[in-house]
């Protein structure tokens, strides 16, 4: 038994072809796959080169820069069927890696820049991390300690960055550092922070990996940086206004994680519906039995709701509404998916029973998985205190 087609919470409409052409990568790596890349804390190559030929890690770059020229509800259709696909957030952080740093280089990017770096970032030659966390400055970016002196025509950088994604194969880091200090607790203290491309694998850097509980196909990082010199072209944008560079991405990455954990809600919600249907206990189905079917129909609502939000959000951002518009409905779409997905994923662990604990299954893979993303990139506390703060007009809470 399964859902019908027509029925599945979808993101966005119209996108058919996409769809398709996604599931058809999907349909070559199966979940196997994705358990022995886990299992062996394995980069998936194979699954990353096939969506670059295909077009897909680089489709909502304009066309003039080699990209698709695709509008985000586009890349939502096409991450959320990575997302459903059963590599779980390790695919979808396969796929999407690149997004952040191809953006910034072409929107603030120098045209040398640009020549030097972007056709090898689309060809996926060159992989770029980000770093912006630090051990003492999570949500509160403006804490960051790590520094970037001018020297001549250069740059000294030190101090550490966590949590890095893809550190131990990345050749470049797109970093935020302090080149001013920061001034108190006002407006100002988010000035002064700048964003630069820097080398990783180079003497003045220490990368050690971070041992995690789930997604280990893709690696999670601390970073040193030791007197580490960046040429001043490679400074990206203006200097001291790093961190609004990066508010411009922040409402796209939103809207986009949101429509990972549709799929992979998607994903935990046809797994537990098929299973349901035929594991049999006291001799009837256990999907007869109310206790498991409630729960089921619960998460199918909460993730068709979820997916909605994702698709007024998506479609503002195409239609170019205000960023203050665009933020009210990127946050209120990436926590209600998130919430959704983890839920599912939870009743997809009941559903099974012990079976959901056997790897074979998959389940506790994306349960594990799924956690992560009720935490970052903005934890959902901080945009409950957003909805709070610039929707609902209550004082600031933080």
């Amino acid at each position: 038994m399964a859902i019908k087609p027509e029925y599945l919470p979808i993101t966005t409409l119209g996108h058919d072809d996409i769809r398709a052409a996604v599931r058809a990568i999907n349909a070559k790596y199966p979940l196997d796959y994705w358990g022995q890349k886990e299992k062996r804390e394995e980069f998936p190559q194979e699954y990353y080169d096939d969506f670059v030929k295909a077009g897909f890690t680089t489709m909502t770059i304009p066309e003039e820069y080699g990209g698709g020229g695709a509008t985000l509800s586009q890349a939502a259709a096409m991450l959320e069927e990575v997302g459903a696909g059963g590599g779980a957030t390790a695919g979808c952080s396969t796929v999407h890696s690149s997004h952040l740093a191809l953006e910034s280089i072409i929107h603030f990017g120098t045209k040398e820049m640009q020549d030097k770096y972007l056709a090898r970032m689309i060809s996926g030659e060159l992989a770029v991390t980000f770093g912006v966390t630090e051990p003492d400055a999570g949500t509160d970016t403006s804490r960051i300690t790590t520094t970037a002196v001018r020297d001549g025509d250069r740059y000294i950088v030190n101090g550490q960055k966590v949590w890095n994604s893809h550190a131990q194969r990345a050749e470049k880091v797109l970093l935020l550092c302090r080149t001013e200090a920061r001034e108190g607790d006002g407006e100002t203290r988010h000035t002064g922070m700048s964003m630069m491309l820097a080398d990783l694998q180079v003497p003045q850097v220490t990368i050690k990996k971070i041992d995690k509980l789930g997604r280990n196909a893709v690696d999670s990082n601390e970073v040193w940086f030791d007197n580490l010199p960046v040429d001043a072209s490679d400074l990206v944008g203006e200097e001291g206004k790093g961190f609004q560079q990066i508010l411009r991405s922040i409402n796209a990455e939103r809207i986009l994680l949101a429509a990972e954990c549709i799929g992979m809600g998607r994903w935990c919600l046809e797994k537990s519906v098929a299973y349901a249907a035929e594991r049999v206990v006291f001799g009837r189905t256990i999907g007869k039995n109310q206790a498991i079917q409630h729960p089921l129909a619960d998460c199918y609502m909460r993730l068709k709701g979820a997916a909605l939000a994702v698709r007024e959000a998506a479609e503002a951002y195409d239609a170019g509404a205000a960023p203050r518009d665009v933020g009210r409905l990127a946050n209120t779409a990436k926590y209600l998916a998130s919430e959704a997905a983890n839920a599912t994923a939870d009743v997809a662990m009941q559903t099974h029973g012990g079976y959901s604990f056997a790897t074979e299954y998959h389940i506790g893979r994306h349960w594990i998985e799924l956690r992560p993303l009720r935490i970052a990139p903005v934890s959902n506390q901080m945009v409950l205190n957003f909805i709070g703060e610039k929707v609902l007009g209550l004082e600031k809470s933080y």
